[in-house]
């Protein structure tokens, strides 16, 4: 019976891979083959927050084998740093990550293939864990393979109390029952060179800055006055993708009929306009050209970057001596100190992990312990910011930092968890669907020609529909 319901859910799997909904250090050039790993044996950082966590009882029943699937390292970070080092993990269980990166479906493929064969596996073969992102959430927690943290996990209320409500609301399946629960909130900003917004405003003062880019019309204007002395103001076709796909009306998806929601052709037309005029470089996300516009040499004005983002991937382009060559993470090597941050002209989000406990687990105390701990201590989550400048899922602890000296060097001192957490309270999901991630690709892709200039713009949108169908045949024009 689960078999027959698992395979009509995988109609919603998504063929091409997330553009970093994660929200990790991976992008698409960093894959690597699946692996098989166990927490590695070199001690991280202590931390006083894991000391305050609920300690864990020395022996442990339960399975002495965890299994956690996931796309990239990032989550065996958190969880060594916080969790494994300071002796959390009862005495006799191994943990193992079983790592598949997003390339080409094949992260999604291999949790269906484990998850379709759950029932026949051995114990210490089960999955236990695994981690799911925002754009093909509802795939999994609408699915009998995921399980409820408070009902059967063991979440309470007051657990989760802290959490942002749009952490909870898009792993909450269609019973209203909560199937995730996640370390990260992942609002977004406008990061901007402050060097260029002298240049162009005469100021790189974040409030000044954000009066004059507090809506469109503005950000439109700001932009012909970047391409006046030089600049371009966004990157690529892509960098204000999400701002506009976070703020449309109605999800993707009514009954069966893709919709193509008025904001969506909203970024078709502004981004059309900006490649036409040079407002852009005509770059796409994740690509050397757009990476390196967010270097020492870049001529871009700014880019939309959630928590993640901002202290992953823009601090690393950032630097004309990268880390792993040698170079430091601080004011002289290459742009660094040279960003500030501000609201932008609408609110948004991109990304984010979340961890499910899979059906057939005998784990669910441990399980109960790394979520409890890793999620909602409000000790480790002001921890995990702390050293890492992340943003974490726990309002008080990041309303403390938002009220503190806390201050980020790259940004040239700025506090920009402040900023966040003004924005992560109004994030909205209410308009997420199973279908996202691959119809949001689909129509990125296929305006690209468009903006090109290679075909017109509704000959654009019939290569849209035909991909879309092809994906999800059970959908109509």
């Amino acid at each position: 019976m689960k078999k027959r319901i698992w395979a009509g859910l995988l109609t919603f799997t998504m063929v091409a891979t997330s553009l970093a909904a994660c929200g990790g250090t991976q992008t698409p050039s960093d894959t690597t083959a699946a692996t098989t790993a166990a927490p590695t044996t070199a001690a991280p950082k202590a931390t006083e927050a894991a000391t305050e966590a609920p300690e864990t009882e020395a022996e442990s029943t339960e399975g002495k084998v965890l299994n956690i699937y996931c796309w990239n390292d990032e989550f065996q970070g958190r969880y060594e740093d916080y969790f494994a080092t300071p002796g959390l993990l009862p005495d006799g269980i191994t943990v193992n990550f079983i790592i598949t990166p997003n390339e080409n479906n094949a992260y999604q493929n291999a949790l269906d293939e484990a998850l379709l064969n759950q029932d026949s596996a051995a114990q210490d073969d089960k999955v236990d864990m695994f981690l799911i992102e925002a754009d093909y959430a509802l795939k999994y927690v609408n699915s009998e393979y995921s399980l409820d943290v408070k009902g059967d996990v063991g979440l309470t209320d007051a657990d989760l109390s802290q959490q942002y409500q749009y952490t909870k609301d898009i792993v909450t399946d269609s019973s209203g029952v909560q199937k995730g629960t996640t370390w990260q909130a992942t609002p977004g900003l406008f990061a901007y060179r402050r060097s260029i917004a002298k240049a162009v405003l005469g100021t790189d003062d974040p409030t000044e800055v954000q009066n004059a880019l507090s809506d469109w019309d503005k950000f439109d204007a700001v932009a012909e006055q970047a391409a006046g002395k030089g600049y371009k103001m966004l990157s690529g076709y892509d960098d204000s993708y999400r701002t506009f796909s976070n703020n449309v009306a109605a999800p993707w998806v009514d009954g069966t009929k893709i919709v193509i929601d008025d904001n969506l052709m909203k970024w078709v037309d502004q981004t059309k306009d900006y490649t036409d005029k040079g407002y852009n470089n005509k770059t796409s996300l994740w690509a050397p050209e757009w990476a390196s516009d967010q270097g020492p040499e870049g001529k871009v004005f700014g880019f939309f970057y959630s928590t993640w983002g901002i202290n992953f991937t823009l601090l690393g382009n950032s630097l004309e001596i990268p880390e792993a060559d040698g170079g430091k993470a601080e004011v002289g090597n290459g742009c660094f100190g040279d960003w500030a941050v501000c609201e932008g002209p609408q609110n948004y989000f991109w990304g984010g992990t979340w961890l499910c406990a899979a059906a057939g687990t005998d784990n669910i105390e441990t399980i109960n312990s790394i979520m409890k701990t890793l999620t909602c201590d409000q000790a480790t989550m002001k921890k995990i910011t702390e050293d890492t400048q992340d943003y974490t899922n726990n309002q008080a602890a990041m309303n403390e930092l938002a009220n503190s000296d806390f201050k980020s060097d790259f940004l040239g001192g700025q506090n920009h968890i402040a900023l966040f957490a003004e924005a992560a309270p109004n994030i909205d999901m209410s308009n997420c669907s199973p279908y996202d991630q691959g119809l949001n690709e689909s129509f990125q892709g296929a305006m690209a020609d468009y903006f090109n200039g290679v075909v017109d713009k509704e000959t654009a949108l019939e290569t849209f529909y035909t991909s879309a169908l092809e994906k999800y045949p059970e959908l109509t024009k």
